[in-house]
């Protein structure tokens, strides 16, 4: 670039003067001439220090240049170094537009890359001039006049620029009058621009203190992470932005997508992919070109549609300097991600880290509150607590009804002396002997009397201790072991825990239905006749007890009532006799913990030189008819409806599709959770009419057992697409990529043969809705 000297003297036409002794001489009207402009150039610099903005310095030089070079139009470019962009502001009623455009296109990007002036006679003609300007705005440029704004040190910092002389051609006096006016407003420009930056830095910091006061004041975890994600996003202008926290029990990074009940839980391991990354080196990852970086794992737009562009993930840090996670933000508008984004986040991310550490804390205080509350209120035994001064603090809903108590507020706050007075002060002795020896006492089959009743308890006093070794208090254990505890104790050798305490309560109407939504399940192994042959009927009844013993393990730990065993099927059901709010979700975990301890248990038996088995799982969600069915002198338990025999359809079902666990439609629509699963089928079982929609659940296969699960699912799905619409050939072509990514994939295959089947015979009213002709 060159460096634009002072104002020049404008050179004078080469023609002779009058002249006077023999000497030229200098013509009043050009001294008059250098004389008003120097007025001028004085002038602009009064003018310019005048002004407070940018804008207005702008504007004003804008209409200066176009005064005196007598030009119809002037506009002034200046530089931003962080785009490559020149721009300029043009006023519109009273608001102020921005234009913008690459700093080495057109004139003006000509003359600022080259650093010198230029006057441009036929601007159609030059191979610089952007034509599309005038083509657009209807406005004609005949000639330019363009001068580089420089600065004392040789830096320019951008161009300015007339247009269409009114009168004639641009000439060189011109452009020395347009660098000597760019010159002096040089300075002014500099000024405006820098007060301009030092006040949107300003801005920004104050913004970005309310920011985080508004952030770090969040004690809720999960509004806290939605907020910090919304102010990320915004502040770097990104389309998206997650903040992982990292979960030390299961080294996971998590997050929390979405608000109220459509609020989901993502989690991936701490060490795969960009974030783990970034969470386990601690270093900033800034990534222009997604899609160009092997870290980048485009399974996740495959799965979601979102496109990734730019990347910038930091870690977010503790103030003992430990990484708890990481802030990810997606796809700045306007290009990559710049070194002032990752300044702004890691800031960010650092004032925010103590916030976020206070609401894990909180988050975790009220977990275990919450955990310990409804631990304490799902409890069968009474549980009553005594601060150091004997008085109650809490009683759980069963000490409630123990108590005959109309509440928990007619027990707390009394005095134990009170409370537990005679035929009940045999508990103040045990109370008052525990808080000097400081050592459990417990009472069997003692005698507690209350609202004139008598109940046979076992008593347990537990002293109350600080991490001090200060007294607290005392605990307080009641368990009712009256006639109808006895009763539960043996129902419950029987039958699920849960269910003998709703037969019991049910009291003369042990023999009523309930209309309830449950999800059941049918299990079966597979080829059992053959099994039963080899082994003989010992050999069965072993094998039989081992299976059991591990499936009802599944169905128990997830919550689910076993309804019983029909051979060597088992037929579970999730929501009765209590319901949760996430039953689907219960069930399709324990149906893949099902085949994961089947698959485990089969690497035994092979160890033991048996044969391995196999067996397939049906789920299905409906509403079904609880209740006990029978006689008075022989009931049981069960479930029945259209439900049943549904999820049993769908288990034999599995041997058609090869499969191990299929689900319906309506157990799919209810789940919360996220798995990986395949829409397989539009079918009509067998005794139905209505057609049901088939998932096939993929979760309990491993890589090495269905290798690259998504991508296949992919080409499966467009599969299914084109057998839909009687696109026989383009169906089965999909079908064989999936067999090509996994050649032991069953269900592809037997889709190849129906579209081969169905191809050569060309069924009318085609609607992709398959008809099961067996059970």
């Amino acid at each position: 670039m060159t460096k634009t000297s002072a104002p020049k003297k404008p050179s004078s036409p080469a023609r002779k003067q009058p002249e006077s002794n023999g000497a030229p001489r200098r013509t009043p009207s050009t001294s008059a001439l250098r004389l008003r402009r120097t007025e001028m150039l004085l002038d602009i610099s009064h003018k310019m220090a005048a002004l407070d903005t940018l804008d207005e310095v702008l504007l004003a030089l804008v209409d200066i240049v176009t005064h005196e070079t007598k030009a119809e139009r002037g506009s002034l470019f200046l530089n931003d170094p962080s785009s490559g962009e020149l721009y300029s502001r043009v006023a519109q009623g009273e608001d102020i537009r921005e234009i913008r455009m690459l700093n080495d296109t057109g004139i003006a990007g000509w003359v600022f890359t080259s650093g010198e002036g230029r006057i441009v006679h036929d601007p159609y003609a030059d191979p610089h001039f952007n034509r599309t300007i005038d083509e657009q705005t209807g406005f004609r440029t005949r000639n330019i006049l363009c001068a580089p704004i420089t600065t004392v040190r040789g830096e320019v910092i951008g161009v300015v620029q007339a247009l269409n002389k009114q009168k004639g051609r641009f000439t060189k006096d011109d452009m020395a009058l347009l660098e000597a006016m760019t010159t002096q407003a040089c300075i002014a420009l500099q000024n405006t621009q820098t007060i301009e930056r030092m006040e949107k830095k300003r801005v920004q910091e104050l913004e970005f203190l309310d920011i985080v006061a508004d952030v770090t004041g969040e004690i809720n975890l999960n509004a806290l992470l939605q907020k910090v994600m919304g102010e990320a996003t915004r502040m770097l202008g990104a389309e998206r932005s997650t903040l992982f926290l990292n979960d030390d029990k299961t080294q996971e990074l998590w997050s929390s997508v979405g608000e109220g009940l459509d609020q989901v839980q993502i989690r991936l391991p701490n060490h795969l992919g960009i974030a783990g990354s970034v969470y386990t080196s601690g270093q900033t990852v800034n990534i222009p070109h997604a899609y160009a970086d092997l870290r980048f794992n485009p399974s996740f737009d495959k799965k979601t549609g979102f496109f990734t562009r730019s990347i910038l993930c930091v870690p977010v840090v503790n103030k003992a300097g430990r990484v708890i996670g990481v802030t990810q933000c997606l796809n700045k508008r306007g290009g990559p991600f710049t070194g002032e984004d990752e300044q702004r986040l890691k800031a960010f991310t650092a004032q925010v880290s103590i916030g976020l550490e206070n609401a894990k804390l909180f988050s975790d205080v009220q977990n275990m509150k919450n955990y310990n509350e409804s631990m304490l209120q799902s409890m069968s035994n009474g549980v009553v607590t005594l601060d150091e001064d004997g008085r109650i603090v809490t009683c759980n809903a069963a000490g409630v009804a123990i108590f005959k108590a109309e509440d928990s507020a007619a027990i707390i706050s009394k005095p134990a002396d009170e409370f537990f007075s005679a035929p009940n002060d045999w508990v103040i002795e045990k109370i008052h002997k525990v808080d000097k020896t400081q050592i459990s006492d417990i009472t069997v089959d003692g005698e507690l009397t209350f609202g004139g009743e008598k109940i046979s308890v076992n008593l347990t006093v537990l002293p109350l201790i600080s991490t001090d070794k200060n007294k607290l208090g005392a605990m307080i254990m009641i368990e009712d072991i009256s006639a109808e505890k006895r009763m539960k104790s043996t129902m419950s050798r029987y039958m699920d825990p849960g269910v003998a305490d709703q037969l019991l309560g049910q009291g003369e109407n042990l023999l009523g239905g309930t209309a309830t939504t449950a999800t059941v399940l049918f299990s079966d192994i597979r080829s059992f006749t053959t099994i039963t042959e080899e082994l003989g009927a010992q050999g069965t009844v072993q094998l039989l007890n081992e299976y059991f013993t591990i499936m009802v393990d599944c169905i128990s730990h997830e919550g689910g009532m076993l309804d019983k065993f029909i051979g060597d099927a088992i037929m579970a059901a999730f929501g009765i006799p209590i319901a949760h709010g996430d039953d689907e979700d219960r069930a399709v975990r324990a149906a893949i913990a099902m085949i994961v301890k089947l698959h485990e248990w089969n690497e035994v038996r092979i160890a033991r030189g048996q044969r391995p088995i196999d067996h397939g799982i049906g789920l299905n969600t409906d509403t079904v008819v609880s209740g006990s069915i029978g006689s008075p002198k022989r009931m049981d338990y069960t479930i029945i409806g259209d439900g049943v025999n549904l999820a049993a359809r769908l288990e034999s079902a599995c041997k058609q599709y090869s499969a191990n666990l299929l689900i319906s439609e309506f157990t799919f629509a209810r789940l919360k959770g996220t798995y990986r699963i395949r829409d397989i089928d539009d079918v009509v079982v067998k005794g139905k009419t209505k057609p049901v929609r088939v998932y096939e659940v993929l979760d309990h296969h491993s890589e090495d057992t269905f290798p690259n699960a998504m991508e296949l699912i992919n080409h499966f799905k467009e599969g299914r697409t084109q057998y839909h619409k009687g696109n026989w050939d383009k169906a089965v072509k999909s079908f064989e990529q999936c067999l090509t990514i996994n050649p032991r994939d069953g269900l592809s295959q037997t889709y190849i043969e129906r579209c081969r089947h169905l191809k050569k015979d060309a069924p009318k009213d085609w609607r992709g809705i398959w008809v099961m002709s067996s059970k």
